[in-house]
């Protein structure tokens, strides 16, 4: 499978482009563990439209990070699969929040290990062709295949909380907000 997705030596302007792509993906991250965090013993319809509007932006990103990718021949199938993942995600989710937190987490968990193989399989892809700031994106991706592990146990607790998912969002957003530093770096050298 990651022999079919191939990636090019970036030019200047595809690294700017992800750079600001990865910085918003942190404000919002930050913004969305927050509100997420301060509503996590509860499922209210707050919370539910939260949980949805996740994976929906994950949509959007995947979109803009795949236009810039189409046009460089990059790697366009991990994120064609990102972008289905997540639409499935965010019907999953909706269908999961009227069953309750257990529900939620067992999905939410689906998708982070899933995604985050294909998050690990595109960085990967993009470093061996030369694009820096991907060993946040590759650390991050396997990370996340773990924490999703984690959700998918969480489910089963009786006290299950979306506390963890708020706490997993910021620390996906931080190694956004490396890889957007790291990035800069990289066009200042090159």
């Amino acid at each position: 499978m990651a022999s079919s997705i191939t990636a090019p030596v970036p030019v200047k302007s595809d690294t700017a482009a992800l750079r600001r792509l990865y910085f918003l993906r942190f404000a919002f991250a930050a913004v969305w563990a927050a509100l997420v965090f301060a509503t996590a013993h509860t499922l209210s319809p707050l919370g539910a439209t939260l949980l949805v509007l996740y994976p929906l932006f994950d949509v959007a990103c995947a979109v803009v990070d795949l236009r810039s990718a189409r046009a460089n021949q990059g790697p366009v199938r991990g994120l064609c699969a990102n972008i289905a993942l997540s639409t499935l995600t965010t019907a999953g989710l909706a269908a999961a929040a009227t069953s309750g937190i257990p529900a939620v987490l067992r999905v939410w968990g689906a998708w982070a290990v899933t995604a985050g193989a294909v998050q690990l399989i595109v960085g990967a892809l993009r470093r061996r062709h030369g694009m820096a700031g991907q060993w946040p994106m590759i650390l991050s991706g396997a990370i996340s295949t773990l924490a999703g592990a984690s959700f998918i146990a969480q489910a089963a607790k009786p006290d299950a909380s979306l506390g963890s998912l708020a706490g997993y969002a910021f620390l996906g957003g931080v190694f956004f907000l490396v890889s957007a530093l790291r990035l800069g770096r990289a066009d200042k050298v090159g």
